[in-house]
């Protein structure tokens, strides 16, 4: 009886592993939005320090900065805030 509930558990094992391997799908650019919507990314740290910062600015904000947000999104983003 132990048997086949050892092999019970290793085929739920075996059959679950493919859904936790595939990779998180991240867009190939930034979700549209309206001129409001704000796109939360991560910026560099500050000289000194470790801790990463995440700035939330418009599609506008983040343009007079020097950012493309649809460059950028895929590698930096983190959030939409409608």
């Amino acid at each position: 009886m132990a048997h086949k509930r050892w092999i019970l558990a290793v085929g739920l094992i075996m059959a679950a592993s493919p859904l936790s391997a595939q990779p998180e799908v991240t867009p190939p650019t930034a979700p549209p939005g309206t001129p409001t919507t704000k796109y939360c990314m991560r910026i560099e740290a500050v000289t000194g320090t470790r801790i990463e910062t995440v700035e939330c600015w418009t599609r506008e904000q983040w343009a007079e900065q020097g950012v493309d947000v649809d460059k950028d999104w895929p590698k930096e983003g983190v959030a939409v805030e409608a």
